[in-house]
């Protein structure tokens, strides 16, 4: 601590004062809320009824694309045959593929079929006849597929890539609608932009399911991606801000459970309904139902102190303590109200501005960001395309994508556990080199193996879960506080464009069944690598500052790639933060899932003892910026 000087002047004297006057005056709502109910009745009723039922929409509404784009059998269409029936129809005009075991199903023989009808001669096929496209349309067998945009636009042999576009569409409208919706939750409010998210994602739906041109039902996807992963993260936000520091796990937690749990859902009702108009409307209109949320869900009390409005923020406070069976302090009120009026009166200092620019104006920063940049990306995209190719496995597609969504659960739980005792390092490092091994794997597989190709995706899509998980909470760790907000919504925006790529790389499954696998395969193998050349975390002292940023982990040595689960000495900086004594742990960002952990209570079961700091950049007063949650 410095020892002012005996020649400071009066005003020094005045300015120390008034400084140390505002800092006892500070306002920190995690300081309140163990007053009145970290996570009594309101927390509670918040979470299980607003919260976790907001994570059906985001999980129905990216997915349920996969169901109505199914590819059902199809050939070629002969009007001058359709007396004919329909396996007749194929043996005469369809000719024959090399294996002789299935049919072509973009090619006809070139016949004049009514003048050969008229002959005497046996309707016979010839293999020597030419061949010419299919010019008069196609017929589809609805044995399976009923109904699908496929069928209805038409959208095969020539257009059987623009299903994928249709879905790069559905990715393009999420890193768009993120930024979007996190400028307008600093803007309006985290309420406001929560209904805006919901009307815009129940107009794009509707028009999907009204869609009667294939162009029309790709602009509507771009509407629905805006919302994507926003509509389920306003709430949760909201819930964990409001909830106390050591319940902030469990709120993350949950919530990526009830995440899988609706994609497990999600293969229930897709699997009942057949028409891709009913299920477009059936995986949307209910949630009409969540503007009665407008009644139930509070604005966040840390932005509304933010634009100063503190009477609201009182009411929604009192509301809280009210509920939760507590008091809401006096002092409190008063503190608050001495706060805002010398925050009036005080002129704005210059803060420091932070760019995306100062994660890589130092060596060591620089490589550390392209590392977590590249793992991030590898990890997301890895995820979400083994998510997409999980209807294509197997012999029935909605009993694999069910599979695919429930593997998740167990690899979550293991995750966490394996994170507080052997570190983040090498659960990441494996968890993406065993999911990249089993999918490269498939390719030693005969090409009938369904069933064995099926049981290493699942056990890819359980480790790729993992890391996905693990990506959060390491990131924020490695980032030092000054540019954590802007590092991670710098790494998780360049690992959302990633997943325009993925469709394509999908695609590729339409003539080899696993060469999407190994190429996933390969990404996540070379991301898990890399991840080794990050420096471990685990009880180690996190930096707080750009320059001690560029401090951490800069000693890194091969050997340290040997270090697993031991606490590795690192420089003694005295503004380095004390994970053993932090009080207030930020939580997660993102749709899909981080760490946060703090004051432990011996009755609590804590799923991570580690203390991590995924703190947000914020504004003056310290409320969360939102545009870096997303």
């Amino acid at each position: 601590m410095t020892k002012v000087s005996k020649n400071t002047n009066n005003y020094g004297t005045q300015q120390n004062d008034s400084d140390n006057e505002t800092k006892n005056d500070t306002i920190d709502l995690d300081d309140l809320l163990p007053k009145i109910g970290e996570f009594g009745l309101y927390q509670k009723f918040l979470l299980w009824l607003v919260c976790l039922p907001a994570c059906l929409p985001c999980g129905f509404c990216a997915f349920n694309q996969l169901f109505m784009t199914d590819v059902p059998d199809h050939w070629c269409l002969v009007p001058a045959l359709r007396n004919l029936t329909t396996k007749d129809r194929k043996m005469l005009s369809i000719p024959h593929k090399v294996d002789r075991n299935s049919f072509e199903k973009c090619t006809r023989y070139s016949v004049n079929w009514s003048d050969l009808i008229k002959t005497s001669l046996p309707l016979e096929a010839n293999i020597n006849w030419s061949r010419e496209p299919c010019l008069d349309g196609y017929e589809y067998d609805t044995s399976e597929v009923t109904s699908s945009v496929v069928i209805d636009f038409n959208l095969v042999c020539d257009y059987d890539v623009y299903p994928t576009l249709g879905l790069v569409a559905l990715n393009v409208g999420g890193p768009i609608g993120v930024y979007t919706f996190g400028l307008l939750n600093d803007r309006i409010g985290r309420k406001k932009s929560f209904f805006i998210c919901l009307t815009t994602l129940l107009i794009g739906s509707i028009l999907t399911a009204l869609a009667y041109e294939y162009w029309i039902w790709v602009l509507a996807r771009i509407i629905v991606g805006l919302t994507i992963p926003a509509i389920y993260q306003i709430p949760f936000i909201i819930s964990l801000e409001l909830a106390g520091p050591n319940y902030r796990s469990f709120v993350t937690v949950m919530t990526c459970i009830f995440y899988t749990l609706g994609l497990i859902l999600l293969s229930g009702i897709s699997y009942l309904l057949r028409d891709w108009r009913s299920l477009a409307l059936a995986t949307s209109v209910p949630f009409f139902f969540y503007y009665l949320y407008w009644f139930v869900l509070p604005e966040s009390p840390r932005w509304l102190l933010m634009k100063e409005r503190l009477n609201e923020a009182n009411s929604v406070l009192k509301n809280i303590a009210e509920v939760n069976g507590e008091v809401l302090p006096e002092e409190f009120t008063l503190k608050l109200e001495k706060l805002l009026i010398a925050q009036k009166k005080k002129e704005f200092k210059e803060t420091k501005n932070i760019s995306v620019f100062a994660l890589c104006r130092t060596p060591n920063m620089r490589l550390k960001t392209c590392l977590i940049t590249l793992n991030w990306c590898a990890s997301e995209m890895v995820y979400v395309g083994l998510s997409y190719y999980g209807p294509a496995m197997g012999n029935n597609q909605y009993m694999s994508f069910f599979l695919s969504s429930a593997v998740e659960i167990p690899s979550y739980i293991v995750c966490w556990i394996l994170m507080d005792r052997v570190g983040r390092r090498w659960p990441l490092c494996l968890s993406m080199i065993l999911s990249g091994i089993f999918c490269i794997v498939t390719v030693l597989l005969p090409q009938d193996a369904q069933m064995e190709t099926l049981i290493l995706y699942l056990i890819s899509k359980c480790f790729i879960s993992a890391s996905f998980l693990i990506i959060y909470p390491y990131a924020g760790e490695l980032y030092p506080t000054e540019l954590r907000g802007i590092g991670i919504g710098t790494s998780a925006y360049i690992g959302g464009l990633g997943l325009i790529i993925i469709p394509f790389i999908n695609y590729l499954g339409a003539n080899n069944l696993v060469l999407p696998l190994v190429v996933m395969g390969v990404v996540s193998v070379i991301g898990g690598l890399t991840a080794l050349r990050l420096p471990e975390t685990l009880h180690c002292p996190l930096p707080q500052t750009a320059e001690e940023g560029e401090e951490f982990g800069k000693n890194w040595t091969y050997k340290d790639c040997l270090l697993c689960g031991e606490k590795r000495q690192t420089a003694n900086v005295e503004s380095y933060e004390n994970l053993d004594q932090l009080e207030l742990i930020q939580a997660p960002l993102g749709d899909e899932v981080a760490s946060a952990s703090a004051l432990r209570r011996p009755s609590m079961h804590k799923l991570v003892r580690q203390v991590s700091t995924l703190e947000t950049q914020r504004d003056l007063d310290g409320t969360m910026k939102m545009t870096y949650w997303f």
